[in-house]
């Protein structure tokens, strides 16, 4: 058993693992109204950022506590335990990134048995310098509140009604992961007594290793955080950017769209009758209007979004929205057009607002302040015609 415990290093640990968990999620967060690479980018970064927290919170906790004997750590089962957790944390988000009640659950059992296993995996690492035995209850215990708090976490940070503080989210996560190394570590026995007599050879002590770990999880985290978060843009530098040619996608500020491109009903039917053409693994087919859930235009690039995939369209972003009938589309920002029928909810974000829609991937599209209101009344028609059974 552990004699004493570091209290420094501990707390250190907690930090490592909220800090890991805040930039986490912050990340995970966009991804959902990210497209393409960049969604494969926030995947990628959220999954490693919290694995470098939670396996850096994980490794600093091992430090704190004082051994009875010198111990050694096999880098085979550590390297596989940082694996594991990279895995685990990459499904779990993206599962939790979907915005569904069902794969939310699933994330959170995903992630509660990723932790746990990459704990145990890495307790591997120090068989050849104790054996070591553990209670079952306390595995039991730990597995439980390493789902539970995780699905906490998770729940508020993607599927609450009204989400809290991000920083409050993180911090359910963070200690979802230490609880459950704490608790798990209660119920570990160290026998040395079979261990092979080791002469102290390390030239780093366990403060200055927990130090070097902790500075590489928040270098990870930041590195991130500044190179995959946006920039939020300026009125004057947005109207710049819009002069040279530049979509600046990130800014939700209207800059003067006109609806008065919608079609009169004949023109509408024509127009619905009209295919988009669009592109995916290097063929190419069409997709009808009503297959369409929204349509994103990234910088010099349009994707069709048809509810899984985000499919490229040789089109411009103007020249989709003139083939798609209206009202059933709306234009709620310059590089945004929804299908109103899959138009779930509006809600506030800063000063403007977003649009959640309803499909199986989920997906929030960003609307133009100036247009909230204006979307809010065709949205109300949209469902007030549904229900009317006039399409």
């Amino acid at each position: 058993m552990a004699s004493d415990h570091n209290f420094y290093l501990i707390a250190l640990s907690i930090i490592v693992a909220i800090q890991a968990s805040y930039v986490g999620l912050n990340l995970a967060l966009r991804i959902s109204g990210a497209f393409a690479l960049n969604r494969r980018l926030l995947i990628a970064a959220s999954a490693m950022t919290l694995a470098v927290g939670i396996w850096g919170m994980h490794f600093i906790g091992m430090l704190s506590m004082g051994m009875a004997s010198e111990v050694d750590y096999l880098v085979l089962p550590t390297l596989l335990s940082f694996l594991v957790c990279v895995l685990v944390t990459g499904i779990a988000v993206y599962l939790a990134s979907l915005r569904s009640r069902q794969l939310l659950v699933i994330a959170a059992g995903v992630m509660g048995l990723g932790i746990t296993t990459m704990h145990y995996v890495g307790m591997i690492a120090l068989h050849s310098s104790a054996r070591l035995t553990y209670d079952p209850v306390y595995v039991v215990v730990s597995f439980v509140i390493a789902v539970t708090a995780s699905g906490l976490g998770l729940w508020l940070a993607f599927s609450a009604e009204r989400r809290p503080p991000l920083f409050l989210c993180a911090t359910a996560l963070g200690c979802a992961v230490s609880g459950m190394h704490y608790t798990a570590m209660e119920g570990t026995t160290f026998d040395f007594s079979l261990a092979a007599q080791m002469s102290s050879t390390s030239y780093i002590s366990s403060d200055t290793l927990a130090a070097i770990v902790s500075v590489v999880a928040f270098a990870v985290s930041g590195i991130f955080m500044l190179a995959l978060v946006p920039k939020r843009m300026t009125p004057d530098t947005d109207q710049a950017n819009l002069r040279n040619g530049v979509d600046n996608t990130d800014e939700f500020n209207d800059i003067g769209l006109d609806d008065s491109t919608a079609t009169s009903p004949a023109t509408a039917g024509a127009a619905s009758a009209n295919l988009l053409p669009i592109e995916k693994n290097g063929n190419r087919f069409h997709i009808a209007a009503s297959d369409v859930i929204s349509v994103h235009a990234n910088a010099h690039y349009t994707y069709v979004f048809n509810g899984r995939d985000d499919l490229f369209c040789p089109l411009s972003i103007t020249e989709i929205f003139e083939r798609l009938p209206k009202p059933a589309f709306y234009r709620t920002h310059r590089s945004y057009i929804v299908n109103m029928a899959h138009v779930g909810r509006i809600k506030r974000s800063g000063d403007a607002a977003v649009a959640e829609l309803e499909s199986p991937v989920r997906r929030i599209v960003p609307i133009s302040r100036a247009r909230v209101a204006d979307l809010r009344q065709k949205l109300a028609a949209h469902q007030s015609r549904m229900h009317s059974g006039i399409v």
